[in-house]
């Protein structure tokens, strides 16, 4: 019986594995993909943020801690591959504020995956703008919020949509 419990358990780390490599490498190619697009926006510095369908898919199906840790992760490994310091310091600092966010939003269970994406989005920009004040030493530079604040919810709200689909039309991943 114990030994029965044992493989059962390993079986759903295993599973847990890679359930959690695959969708971070899936982040991580929208990463790339998203960095290869010239911005279509006119607003420097605006992009659509396909990465954010994959943590609001992990937050989600796989919970809090996981959908942080994929998130740091992916954040990593893109900034590496096709970044570099800069852009370690505004993902990291959007990136976690968002997540950060998203999960309190999602526990308070009063807000639907396209609020919780949206606010995602929008604090995503001020974790950035933080940064942006802190490396520029000038608090001038947070004007620009007022112009992020309306592409962070576009966005967010385009990414909710995508995440709320996958989320209602893919299995439980069973990794509890």
């Amino acid at each position: 019986m114990k030994k029965r419990k044992n493989e059962v358990r390993r079986g759903k780390n295993i599973r847990k594995i890679a359930v959690y490599g695959v969708m971070t490498a899936i982040a991580l190619v929208l990463s790339y993909i998203e960095s290869q697009v010239p911005a279509f926006f006119p607003i420097p510095g605006m992009k659509l943020g396909l990465t954010n369908i994959i943590v609001v898919l992990a937050l989600y199906k796989t919970g809090s801690k996981s959908a942080m840790a994929m998130n740091v992760l992916r954040i990593v490994m893109a900034s590496l591959l096709f970044g570099g310091p800069s852009a370690l310091m505004y993902s990291l600092a959007g990136g976690m504020v968002s997540t950060l966010v998203m999960i309190l939003l999602k526990r308070s269970g009063a807000f639907r995956v396209v609020t919780v994406s949206i606010a995602g989005g929008v604090a995503h920009n001020v974790g950035q703008i933080i940064v942006a004040v802190l490396i520029t030493n000038t608090a001038s530079v947070a004007w620009y919020l007022a112009v992020l604040w309306f592409t962070g919810m576009a966005s967010g709200a385009v990414i909710g949509i995508l995440g709320g689909e996958l989320i209602r039309r893919l299995p439980d991943f069973d990794t509890e």
